[in-house]
């Protein structure tokens, strides 16, 4: 789920933002660049901790433009969906085939196909959430779920998994009131 990990970026500075804040600038430019950005391999940036001075290499000049490549390593804080991971994420919309919910900047459908039983049928159109045969879990937007990571695709910049509420010990945690479910 999260975790650290020390990574490898190139950044390319123009030559006006030389002079005696050059490392700061560097660093504000990783930040903007990186953070919230999903990484192929690594998952979602969600923080850039650490750039030690240390690890800034001394840039290399590209003579056609004059602008400089610095080549920077730095410790980030990473979010990565792992597959039969359980999380708990909050419902953001339900729609007649399921509904989508979030853990942070990641984004999970749940398939009506990925419930359980007796909620296969329990759409309900008017209050656009997912109901119960026994009308005991109302499952709206807002309401906090507990879920199993299935799958997951890695596309430029973004992540999307896709989970089921199927298992024992999964669905409905919380019904958007704060109060516990269980």
């Amino acid at each position: 789920m999260f975790y650290v990990k020390t990574l490898e970026h190139e950044i390319v500075l123009e030559p006006m933002h030389f002079g005696p804040k050059l490392k700061a600038t560097l660093v504000r430019l990783l930040k903007e660049e990186l953070e919230g950005l999903a990484l192929a391999n690594y998952g979602y940036v969600v923080n850039v901790i650490e750039v030690p001075e240390d690890k800034i290499r001394s840039g290399i000049i590209e003579y056609d433009t004059g602008n400089v490549v610095f080549y920077v390593k730095y410790t980030a804080l990473l979010l990565r969906p792992f597959i039969n991971e359980v999380l708990d994420a909050t419902v953001s919309q339900c729609n007649p085939l399921g509904f989508f919910a979030f853990v942070g900047p990641l984004r999970i459908f749940v398939s009506k196909h990925s419930m359980p039983e007796d909620m296969l049928a329990g759409f309900d159109g008017e209050r656009d959430a997912w109901v119960s045969d026994d009308k005991e879990v109302v499952i709206s937007s807002g309401c906090g779920v507990r879920l199993k990571i299935k799958g997951r695709t890695v596309e430029q910049g973004n992540i999307t998994a896709i989970g089921t509420i199927k298992d024992n010990y999964l669905g409905l945690i919380d019904d958007g009131t704060g109060e516990s479910e269980q």
